[in-house]
């Protein structure tokens, strides 16, 4: 049972990436599934989730509009979809399992 995060990298302020987070050992559609994210010298911080059916996702207010939120049950993998990029949207990004079970992790830096 794992999760393995890719898709991270530098990418310049107002750009875009798109994190995956592939699954192994269990259905995504079993779980509730989150994205958090660790800045440097801060805690970790929830920023997005979606309910075990697919139905439902909801973001934290300072990635509201900009990230997005999906899933693949068919390929068992999670995604992020980050558009318009910040400076401040720099950190470590994990994915979640509803009972606390993370990947190892991708940073994400948005510098010019």
């Amino acid at each position: 049972v794992q999760l393995v995060e890719s898709g991270g990298g530098l990418v310049q302020p107002g750009g875009s990436l798109r994190l995956s987070c592939a699954a192994s050992g269990f259905s995504l559609s079993s779980y509730a599934m989150g994205w958090y994210r660790q800045a440097p010298g801060r805690g970790l911080e929830w920023i997005s989730g979606i309910n075990m059916s697919g139905s439902r996702t909801n973001y934290q207010p300072s990635v509201q509009g900009r990230f997005i939120i999906s899933r693949n049950i068919a390929t068992n993998t999670l995604f992020l979809q980050m558009n318009r990029l910040k400076p401040e949207d720099t950190a470590v990004y994990y994915c979640m399992r509803s009972d606390l079970l993370q990947g190892q992790g991708t940073q994400v830096t948005v510098s010019s």
